[in-house]
């Protein structure tokens, strides 16, 4: 029988996997700022003819080119202005910028904003300095680790028990630091807590020797924006006194960019 996810809009049973292979052919000339029909069939194990199929389909509709003299296909206009939709999409209002700057400087931690976008998470602005920067790759895993960090509790926290479960990996979930949760159990009790108190923790759960803090960012009916997040070495924040300080601080922050979405400013 087929499931929504086979059907087409008009309700006919689609090709399995043709987007996802469309995808994977984008992602790889992305990846190597250019790629030839060769090269595109070694990295994502598709055959020849099937990569000049689809090939042909992204040139048609300029999401590629093909560079002739070099045999090679580049990434199209096209992709260029969905990236623009997408920045005006998820642009930060410039005093949500200020509000993440003054975090940064008052606590001397790095400081993050990340919108939510259904499952997914977007670290949208960070404000750093030599003395406390940010995590490094900041592109890491947010969207396969949730449990792993302080941005992704925030997240799950929002989530009703059985949508936390469809968006977690089987037990032992993977581990990423000496402190990541691994059972699902011990993640539901914290992220109870996480929903009670609107704050979620990380101790060297993501990247060893990293604390991380978030706090939920949301809008006038109570759906969830975003987080306004924090991390330091772990020496940074070493006592649960300099934790409450920073704490109080994200708190007085996330506030301030709850208050500013719910007044209906995007810009």
């Amino acid at each position: 029988m087929s499931t929504a996810s086979d059907l087409a809009p008009d309700g006919a049973p689609s090709r399995p996997g043709s987007v996802h292979r469309t995808l994977d052919i984008l992602e790889v000339v992305a990846a190597q700022g250019g790629a030839s029909a060769k090269e595109i069939a070694e990295a994502t194990g598709l055959p020849l003819p099937t990569v000049y199929r689809l090939a042909r389909e992204l040139l048609d509709s300029d999401y590629l080119v093909h560079i002739r003299e070099e045999k090679r296909f580049e990434l199209g206009y096209k992709l260029h202005a969905l990236g623009v939709s997408l920045h005006q999409q998820i642009g930060v209002p410039r005093q949500v910028r200020a509000e993440v700057h003054a975090l940064h400087e008052k606590m001397q931690v790095a400081a993050y904003f990340a919108v939510h976008r259904g499952s997914q998470i977007v670290v949208v602005h960070t404000s750093d300095s030599p003395a406390a920067p940010r995590l490094r790759p900041i592109d890491f895993g947010f969207h396969e680790a949730p449990h792993a960090h302080a941005l992704g509790k925030i997240l799950l926290a929002n989530m009703e028990p059985e949508q936390v479960e469809r968006h977690l990996d089987p037990e032992p979930m993977p581990r990423f630091g000496p402190g990541t949760i691994t059972r699902h159990a011990e993640l539901h009790q914290q992220l109870a807590t996480v929903a009670d108190r609107g704050v979620a923790w990380e101790f060297g759960e993501f990247q060893p020797g990293a604390t991380c803090a978030a706090a939920a960012v949301r809008a006038g009916n109570g759906s969830l924006v975003g987080s306004v997040a924090v991390s330091a070495p772990d020496a940074r924040l070493a006592t649960d006194a300099e934790r409450a300080v920073v704490e109080a601080a994200l708190r007085a922050t996330a506030s301030r960019v709850s208050r500013f979405f719910r007044s209906g400013h995007t810009s």
